[in-house]
């Protein structure tokens, strides 16, 4: 036996403390051609199951709103599909191939245009910094790295070797994907706030646009095992990036 073994105890007191760094990320090992058609076919999966809201009102205004933000970042609208889905879920999504869903529910939320674009600028900026491609490769950077560190440690006669290889599956989903995930929600802030002032919106209404999700979405998890930054952390950020537009 190796006599470089670790114990279990030690070896879990040292993925509990999060040893795994976010640092840059991975690198892009998915090709841009198929995560688009993986975008595209979750799309025809999501319209398939899930109708489109028969609420003129809310799509005519998901339509004005996508159009003056795509035309300020030099899209073609008609290159976009952006649909009001009907449930009452407060949500919204971007896919790859260029496409946009917002559920009804988020209609109950934003007040105005200015928070509907809020919303649209966000999901604009998520795609135009590939994060679905960044999030694809993170996740199977992990799933290879975790089965070759298995291996090594097999190899190499380390005790508990599978043991240490799933706890550190765990250290990295904390300490890598998800901190990887919530920069790139502010990261997609920032882009829609820039955004919505280059179209002629007021980019402050996402703060009282957060503020009403607050009140609406109640209670959430700790920060830190959360995709996405909590609200009063949002806010903070939005309201600093606010004094640099």
């Amino acid at each position: 036996m190796c006599n470089a073994c670790l114990s279990r105890r030690s070896f879990l007191s040292l993925a509990a403390a999060g040893t795994v760094s976010a640092c840059d990320g991975p690198p892009d090992l998915i090709p841009d051609a198929q995560v688009e058609a993986m975008g595209l076919q979750a799309w025809e999966q999501m319209r398939a199951e899930t109708p489109a809201s028969r609420n003129a009102d809310y799509q005519g205004s998901l339509d004005a709103v996508s159009r003056r933000l795509l035309e300020e970042q030099n899209q073609r609208p008609q290159d976009w599909e952006v649909v009001v889905f009907a449930s009452p879920q407060i949500n919204a999504f971007a896919l790859p191939g260029r496409k946009i869903g917002i559920y009804e529910g988020m209609f109950g939320v934003v007040q105005n245009t200015d928070q509907l674009a809020a919303i649209v600028g966000h999901e604009i900026g998520h795609l135009a910094a590939e994060h679905a491609q960044k999030r694809m490769s993170a996740q199977v950077a992990k799933s290879l790295g975790v089965r070759l560190l298995a291996w090594v440690l097999n190899v190499g006669g380390v005790e508990y070797g599978n043991e240490i290889a799933a706890a550190l599956g765990l250290g990295v989903e904390v300490g890598l994907l998800l901190p990887y995930s919530r920069d790139h929600e502010l990261e997609a802030d920032r882009f829609g706030l820039q955004a919505m002032a280059g179209a002629g919106f007021r980019p402050e209404e996402a703060v009282t646009l957060w503020q009403r999700m607050q009140a609406a979405q109640g209670n959430r998890g700790p920060e830190f095992l959360a995709t996405h930054p909590t609200p009063d952390s949002r806010i903070e950020q939005i309201e600093e990036i606010l004094q640099t537009i």
